[in-house]
């Protein structure tokens, strides 16, 4: 399912007015009518409703809302936040028409004395074109509503929320349900616009679908990866199904390299062998039955240094079809060494995730120099070091960050966290809805390192691995989730 920017969407109405005849009216009936067919589906019991406008075109949708629902024998009554002297165009047209029809309009002023007691309030007060703070007299009518001990359905987007970013711009109504027009906005698909939107239903209000075609954002359903993985033929073997080279973990640290093979036997790679420091070897044998262990040179510190590199290149140029590198591995100055020596020769694909990442922040240039493609997996921390920015600049610009980077290094970037990004470097965004808060524990990034390293393993490209690995991975939470707590 694509997402759209609010420019997108702008020119998308703008097109679907100006080029192919389809007048505005239309469009804001089907979107106040579908509206109002969602209230009454989700809400049957509520009988009186609220409806708020502002004085922009969200306000005319809440016109056609309250006209249908009072068509459809329920109480309503219209509350204008804004002056309706302002009102113009098609807003302005729906506005006359429900006068019209003797409905109950109230002036919202300075107070809210003429707030009569209701069972739903829909939120019609900002659209998408919203691009500043929320200040005055709304900013409190969006406190009021919030207020409220009922449910709130909003029109399009939860007024006050930024509709790119998903940031509260000084205040935003916090709705149960959103119903938005023709696609979901980015803002409604990432943090913490998901909070603000509660239940979102996408309504088809007739904009001609073609003109969705280029739009490089996307949310990633079942449909974005059905296509990847599929039932197995009988005559076949683990040798068929890639072999995964993982080089991590040192002192203190062996779990994430257990976890991370762990991770990619469980995505179904037909062979995993772990690169170790030999003095970490038997903990590593003792620890896992499936995957393969391979003693390298270690540092006096008991890491992976510089003595190692000859052989595990030498294991990644027999059969190995792709690399894990970083879990776990250290940030030793000898280490280091290691890893960009390797990195750049490694003849396969390759998933860099945890202190591989720390050290590759000395110079992310290296990522365009690389052999074969490469994937890298951080956190909002991570990929602030890699970016030179906080985790707090990382989390209030998520999807830009993430873009901005594959697209400069030429690698394909999996920001963690909740609404995972994956960003490619041809621009394209994707947005990964599955997972939950259970899944904030340590380890959970070594198992996701594993995942997409066994499918890159296996011999899917990397912007395929990474969809459907932190798919597949949120969604293994969230069954977990629903049968265990």
């Amino acid at each position: 399912m694509k997402l759209v920017t609010r420019d997108i969407v702008r020119e998308i109405d703008r097109r679907t007015i100006e080029d192919y005849g389809i007048p505005g009216l239309i469009l804001m009936e089907n979107a106040g009518r579908t509206t109002a067919e969602v209230i009454m589906v989700e809400f049957p019991e509520a009988q009186r409703i609220a409806v708020f406008t502002g004085s922009g075109n969200n306000a005319g949708d809440g016109f056609v809302i309250a006209r249908q629902l009072i068509s459809a024998g329920l109480e309503v009554t219209t509350y204008l936040a804004g002056n309706p002297r302002k009102l113009a165009g098609d807003a302005l047209t729906n506005y006359n028409a429900l006068k019209k029809t003797g409905a109950d309009l109230k002036r919202l002023d300075k107070g809210f004395g003429a707030y009569a007691p209701s069972d739903l309030v829909v939120d019609a007060l900002f659209g998408t074109g919203l691009d500043r703070p929320v200040r005055g007299f709304l900013k409190e009518v969006i406190v009021f509503i919030n207020s409220l001990e009922v449910p709130r359905v909003a029109v399009d987007l939860p007024s006050g929320l930024d509709a790119d970013t998903g940031q509260p711009l000084g205040a935003a109504v916090m709705a149960d349900v959103t119903v938005t027009f023709i696609l979901p906005k980015l803002g409604l698909a990432t943090h913490p616009g998901v909070a603000y939107a509660g239940k979102v239903y996408v309504a088809d209000i007739t904009s001609p679908k073609f003109l969705e075609d280029g739009i490089p954002y996307e949310l990633i359903t079942f449909d974005t990866v059905r296509s990847f993985y599929g039932p197995r033929d009988e005559d076949t073997h683990k040798g068929t199904y890639g072999h995964l080279a993982v080089l991590a973990g040192s002192p203190g640290k062996t779990g994430a390299a257990m976890l991370a093979a762990r991770g990619a036997l469980k995505s179904g790679t037909g062979l995993v062998t772990v690169g170790v420091p030999e003095g970490l070897n038997p903990v590593f044998e003792a620890a896992m039955i499936e995957p393969m262990t391979m003693p390298l040179p270690e540092t006096d510190e008991g890491s992976l240094g510089p003595e190692a590199v000859g052989l595990a290149l030498e294991m990644l140029s027999e059969g190995r079809t792709a690399l894990a590198i970083g879990p776990g591995i250290s940030t030793t100055e000898r280490t280091r060494r290691f890893f960009k020596e390797v990195l750049l020769s490694c003849p396969v694909p390759v998933v860099i995730d945890a202190d591989g990442l720390t050290i590759l922040a000395e110079e992310p240039a290296l990522l365009r120099k690389l052999k074969a493609p490469c994937v890298i997996t951080p956190h909002p921390g991570e990929m602030g070091r890699l970016m030179g920015k906080s985790s707090r600049e990382v989390q209030g610009a998520r999807v830009e960050i993430a873009g901005n980077f594959a697209e400069k290094y030429n690698a394909y970037v999996v920001l963690k966290g909740a609404r995972t990004v994956v960003a490619s470097p041809d621009g394209g965004i994707f947005i990964n809805p599955t997972g939950n808060a259970g899944m904030a524990s340590a380890g959970m990034g070594d198992v996701l390192t594993g995942v997409v390293a066994g499918f890159l393993a296996q011999g899917l490209g990397p912007l395929e691995a990474a969809l459907l690995g932190v798919f597949a991975h949120g969604l293994a939470g969230d069954i977990f989730k629903r049968t265990e707590g």
